[in-house]
């Protein structure tokens, strides 16, 4: 088992340093933990990673490689801890590999270093709110929780946080449960939200997708539990994977063996196909539909921890949600300003336009992740009233689309392509009226014109304001 005085007098080479914080917390860790030297590469400039490294420039033992990639690096070191999205086919990776020098992730090294009892969550959509809620739920009954990786949490960064009493709430992206494959990690408790198309400029097909996000389940035991979206016919089927008790959750008013469902208005708790009410469904700061499904994962985690009901309905009214995910910025000259720019995919997009109960100005596109976005042209110009797209990729594709169904309808909707955030909210202010939402919902990453998909969500929160 790795233990932290592994890392005195060692070289680590860490590649990927990053723009939102993501190795700042490793290399701050690995640091205090008594490396000789970081080496952190990055195929940015030095220009461009500057937030970053503004914030390492304290640290002595760093020597920065930018703008290119040294095969050295990634062979004379004693390790290497990789960005999660970061592929494991990448060339690089290949190399260190091949001499037998450890890859690690983040969270990799996270879970080697602490045992305590995690709930553990993925999924495509909507684990960041999910974790955060179940988070929020036993924090609220006074207990004392850790969050990694929820909303650009790090992991390494709180493990000076964690005390043999915590319960340790995870978010885990496909990439970083990869990394967890070979240690045959197992959460407590596996929260599986939903499985939709996604990452697939990442992975060479839908299935390596899957059976990254498996991992969760895979070595768990009887005495864990597992819950899965009984709602989602794949998620339903990977009940199989896991030998951990299964707990299903529905918003469509399933009857189960164990787990809860959304009936006409209340959660009702299955125990061995029995039924009982816990309590009418309020979470007042979580609306649309997707979000009742997160709370009905929320609350089946949390019920497998012995939460009480009443305790459970009370910190439901109380949760606020996160930011960035259809996060109602401010309300002005009657106009509802909408950042939902944590979504990335079609599905997210349409699930957004469905949550939305006034006429909407759309802000989307971007860079393309390899989907199709023939469903997503329809959902779009039937339900927005206008649409301003961001250049991108994935735009290109999309607007022939668009105008395909402008020909077919016999209409002349014009449909913008923008380079800046600036120009996208100006010309959504000049398309609205009274009562309307703008709503900045991408479908699509946002790599090419931000630095990420938060700091495209920030420009479109200050320029609301």
């Amino acid at each position: 088992m790795l233990k932290r005085d592994f890392f005195k007098g060692k070289r680590v080479t860490v590649f990927g340093i990053g723009l939102n914080g993501g190795a700042l917390g490793a290399i701050e860790w690995l640091i205090q933990a008594g490396v000789r030297e970081i080496i952190a590469t990055d195929i940015r400039s030095r220009e461009e990673l500057a937030p970053t490294l503004e914030k390492l420039k304290k640290y002595k033992g760093i020597t920065y490689v930018l703008g290119q990639h040294r095969p050295e690096d990634f062979v004379h070191v004693d390790m290497v801890v990789k960005t999660p999205g970061i592929p494991w086919t990448n060339e690089y990776i290949k190399k260190a590999l091949e001499k037998n020098i450890p890859v690690e992730t983040d969270a990799s090294l996270f879970f080697q270093l602490v045992k305590n009892k995690t709930i553990a969550v993925t999924g495509t959509r909507g684990k960041s709110t999910t974790a955060a809620l179940i988070a929020h739920i036993l924090e609220y009954t006074g207990q004392s929780v850790v969050r990694v990786g929820i909303n650009q949490i790090g992991f390494l960064s709180e493990l000076g946080k964690v005390a043999p009493e915590s319960v340790i709430v995870a978010e885990l992206s496909s990439w970083r449960l990869s990394s967890l494959r070979k240690l045959a990690w197992r959460p407590a408790v596996a929260v599986v939200t939903n499985f939709f198309p996604d990452h697939q400029n990442y992975y060479k097909s839908l299935e390596a997708y899957a059976r990254d996000k498996q991992v969760i389940l895979e070595f768990q035991k009887e005495t864990d539990a597992a819950v899965l979206n009984m709602d989602h016919a794949v998620v339903r089927g990977w009940a199989d994977r896991t030998l951990a008790q299964k707990v299903f959750f529905s918003q469509q008013g399933a009857s189960l063996d164990q787990g809860v469902s959304l009936v006409e208005g209340s959660i009702v708790e299955y125990v061995d196909g029995t039924a009982t009410s816990l309590f009418a469904y309020e979470a007042p700061f979580l609306l649309g539909t997707h979000n009742q499904a997160n709370v009905l994962a929320a609350v089946a985690a949390v019920r497998t921890l012995g939460i009480t009901p009443s305790k459970i309905a009370s910190s439901l009214k109380t949760f606020r949600g996160l930011p960035h995910r259809f996060e109602v910025v401010v309300t002005k000259n009657d106009i509802t300003y909408i950042n939902d720019t944590a979504a990335t995919s079609p599905d997210a997009l349409i699930a957004a336009l469905d949550t939305c109960t006034m006429p909407v100005v759309l802000i989307a596109g971007g860079a393309d992740k390899n989907f199709d976005f023939t469903s997503l042209a329809l959902v779009m110009y039937t339900k927005a009233k206008a649409i301003i797209l961001l250049k991108g990729s994935g735009t290109e594709k999309l607007l022939p689309l668009l105008e395909k169904l402008n020909a077919e309808k016999g209409e002349d909707r014009l449909f913008p392509v923008v380079t800046s955030m600036q120009d996208a909210v100006t010309l959504a202010e000049e398309n609205t009226e009274a009562g309307d939402a703008i709503l900045l919902s991408p479908g699509m990453a946002s790599f090419g014109l931000f630095k990420n998909e938060f700091d495209r969500g920030e420009q479109f929160r200050k320029l609301a304001a």
